[in-house]
């Protein structure tokens, strides 16, 4: 069976379809976890104390996985094993004396004699696995080892991927999360809660916990968001190189008071600013060069942080390719300057931010 969208695969376990082998990953972690639950309670229903074998992938003894696949189940029609986080690339924290790729060939070999009555899941939930945009047929491959386990499972199974959900998206989800708790949100400020929460649905359901609660019935508005919700780090970067290419004084000292720079998050600040403007100084090249988003993404390996490199494309329209160097060189002499004096950090990267401010007002 080929690779399925979770929306298909979805449809397949309502119905009843089940395969022999799934391998499930991305980086929408909340998304692999609730369809693992639905292979699992497809296939076993209530009786998971009984039928369902749970494995940590980085212990996975090869010998003893063997022969509980060809296990019969109890009070179940299948015999159903969940396999986290088995690395390809590193199957074991000591591989003295072994290899990688050797012990996943010994794994596939295994995987060759499923009976019928046996379903296995692997599910990566603990680290990335690497992809890369295939433009050919608009898919993302596995560039690293997992691609062997994956293929595998396309192979003889399903290979499901879930990459992050959209604003757009996650704003759905969300609205229908917040009635079920009893509360209201309109579609408007779901998705603004989504934008805010970086797209992290774990981090997404923990603040819907925490307004609904405190709004109490009332419809959950946009005071209440920003009254309540931690706005992520990376959120506040964004907001303050938006602000600088906006040339926009006053929002970007607003990003840097969130901040709240001191001795300790110096370096952290410092490269999370010029991480900002390295992002926006690869798209307006991509730009020029006539190279999609999606391959910026790809090449760099950003992940499931994709969506940063279109909000660069669109802030990186506000300056030149000129402008944006010499403000990646001011953030490097400021990196440079608090990594070799005792200068306050705080107004080191306020003089930056001016520096910078005065330079794209003046320059363009």
């Amino acid at each position: 069976m080929p690779k399925l969208d979770s929306k298909t695969l979805a449809s397949a376990l309502k119905k009843g379809e089940l395969n022999r082998i799934y391998y499930l990953f991305g980086a929408d972690i909340l998304g692999v976890e609730k369809m693992t639950k639905y292979i699992i309670k497809t296939a076993v229903g209530e009786n998971e104390d009984f039928a369902l074998t749970k494995i940590d992938g980085k212990k996975l003894d090869l010998s003893e996985f063997s022969d509980i696949i060809q296990q019969f189940p109890m009070m179940s029609e299948y015999n159903c094993i969940l396999v986290n986080d088995y690395n390809c690339e590193r199957p074991f924290d000591d591989m003295r004396g072994r290899s990688a790729d050797d012990v996943t060939k010994k794994l596939l070999e295994t995987l060759k004699n499923i009976p019928s009555q046996t379903v296995i899941i692997f599910n990566v939930t603990g680290f990335e696995v690497k992809v890369q945009r295939d433009y050919k047929t608009n898919q993302n491959i596995i560039k690293d080892k997992n691609k062997k386990l994956a293929d595998f499972a396309a192979k003889n199974g399903v290979l499901c991927e879930f990459p992050i959900k959209k604003p757009a998206e996650l704003s759905k989800s969300i609205v229908s999360a917040v009635s079920a708790n009893g509360g209201t949100i309109s579609q408007i400020n779901a998705r603004h809660l989504a934008e805010i929460c970086m797209c992290d649905e774990l981090v997404i359901s923990n603040e819907i916990a925490k307004l609904c609660a405190y709004a109490d019935g009332r419809e959950i508005d946009v005071n209440m968001i920003h009254e309540l919700v931690h706005i992520q780090t990376e959120t506040t970067i964004y907001n303050l190189a938006n602000a600088i290419a906006s040339m926009n004084a006053r929002d970007a000292f607003d990003a840097v008071n969130q901040l709240d720079i001191d001795n300790d998050n110096r370096v952290l600040v410092m490269y999370a600013i010029t991480g900002a403007f390295v992002d926006m100084y690869r798209a307006s090249c991509a730009i020029k060069s006539g190279v999609a988003p999606e391959k910026v993404a790809s090449d760099f390996g950003y992940g499931k942080r994709t969506f940063v490199v279109k909000n660069a494309f669109h802030d990186s329209s506000r300056m030149s390719i000129e402008r944006l160097r010499e403000c990646i060189v001011i953030l490097r002499d400021t990196t440079m300057k608090l990594n070799s004096t005792a200068s306050n950090p705080r107004t080191a990267i306020e003089q930056a931010i001016t520096k910078m401010l005065i330079l794209t007002k003046n320059r363009g």
